[in-house]
């Protein structure tokens, strides 16, 4: 099955990103000026070269998905490449239609304390480039006139479900040696209970635009339950929530997210779909375990982060487009939002991503335009709910009016 729409119409069409993760998000290009410019060492400094050895278009396993943070979050510790980065995000987004994004990311990667690079700096520098690309953007005259819906975006700040003693950040290794007697997971979450109450304060006493709590890394052996208090800190503060969670583990821990976590939404959600991955002893009949969750996560319009590419790459067993739970997710009616996770590491943009699940579900106009419509009306928008409401009613006029404009009625 190939797709019934143009690429020229995917990609004029407005859209969101609401899974994305700065670290991973970089251009290819960039990451070498920076690299140069901060002395990190690449193991190759041309395009081509990184995409043969660092950023591929398939990987072994996760493991080998992961490998490339390592350039990217090293240089992501020099301010002027951080500010860069996310301006230059934001710049990539604006250029194929996506109007809205919701960038995610470990502030705490990127601290050093002692270069001075404690977590508001990180937060500020951050908020500067996202800012700068969204004012350029919304001073073009059809912007202001309304022609065009405004570029806007929210941050998602990333606990990390495990981190080590050494080598994960300058942050983090300090940590570990402040809190030496403590188990590394009591360690592990003091980080996160330190990141939420920061977020939480940089939101309401400076006004930045973080609008959301995830949690990332490795699901094995790190359930979302371990995190449950730092989500309540969230939930009891009015902070959005998204989990990790379905990605590498079974349905249970999708369930999990919803019910320790007050998740708002999850991120991946592949197994939902995929029983056979249940590992709960507990759970006796799996088939029927998965397809009651799914219809609550329908009824409660629990959105869903979809990441094809990304999904395809870090499980092979997959394989193809047409293998992936997108089709279940469409077909049992989940609120499903088309995003990238990584548009480097996966080498891929939202218009792909929407490319890919069209080719592999036959999806009527009306049903493409509620696919955009979650993106801005699941979205953490940062301003209150009448303005999110008055923003999503823009884009979808504006969404028909693309439509109508390539021929599609």
């Amino acid at each position: 099955m190939s797709s019934a729409y143009t690429p020229e119409f995917l990609k004029a069409m407005p859209k969101a990103d609401l899974h994305l993760h700065l670290d991973g998000s970089l251009r290819p290009q960039g990451l070498i000026e920076m690299a140069q410019r901060s002395g990190i060492e690449l193991p190759s400094y041309t395009v081509a070269g990184l995409y043969d050895l660092v950023f591929k278009e398939s990987y072994q396993n996760l493991g080998e998905y992961l490998n490339g943070f390592q350039y990217t979050c090293a240089v992501l510790r020099d301010m002027e490449n951080l500010e860069q980065a996310a301006y230059e995000l934001a710049q990539d987004n604006i250029a194929e239609g996506v109007v809205y994004i919701e960038v995610r990311f470990a502030p705490q990667l990127m601290m050093d304390p002692a270069r001075g690079i404690d977590f508001d700096r990180v937060m500020h520098t951050t908020n500067a480039g996202l800012k700068r690309a969204k004012d350029e953007y919304n001073a073009q005259p059809e912007v202001v006139s309304g022609a065009k819906p405004p570029f806007d975006y929210g941050i998602i700040n990333c606990a990390m479900r495990m981190f080590g003693k050494k080598g994960f950040s300058p942050y983090y290794t300090q940590l570990f040696a402040m809190l030496r007697d403590h188990e590394p997971k009591q360690v592990i979450k003091t980080a996160a209970m330190e990141m939420i109450r920061a977020s939480v304060r940089l939101r309401d006493e400076e006004g930045l635009p973080i609008v959301g709590l995830d949690i990332a890394g490795q699901e094995m052996g790190y359930p979302a339950h371990d995190f449950k208090e730092v989500y309540e800190y969230a939930h009891q503060n009015f902070l959005l929530k998204t989990v990790h969670a379905g990605e590498a583990y079974g349905a249970e821990s999708i369930f999990e997210a919803i019910t320790q976590c007050y998740a708002d939404r999850l991120g991946h959600g592949y197994s939902l779909f995929s029983p056979e991955m249940i590992q709960d002893a507990a759970i006796t009949d799996k088939e029927d375990y998965a397809k009651r969750l799914a219809s609550y996560i329908a009824d409660r319009r629990i959105a869903i982060e979809v990441c094809i590419t990304s999904n395809l790459q870090t499980n092979p067993d997959i394989a193809d487009v047409h293998n992936h739970n997108f089709i279940h997710m469409f077909n049992n009616r989940l609120a499903t939002v088309i995003c990238t996770d990584n548009r480097l590491v996966s080498r891929t943009t939202v218009t792909r991503e929407y490319e890919l699940a069209l080719s592999a579900v036959d999806v009527p106009l009306k049903r493409l335009k509620d696919m955009v419509a979650y993106g801005f009306k699941k979205n953490f928008y940062a301003g209150d709910y009448v303005s999110k409401r008055a923003y999503a009613k823009q884009v979808l006029e504006y969404f028909d009016k693309v439509a109508a404009q390539h021929g599609y009625k």
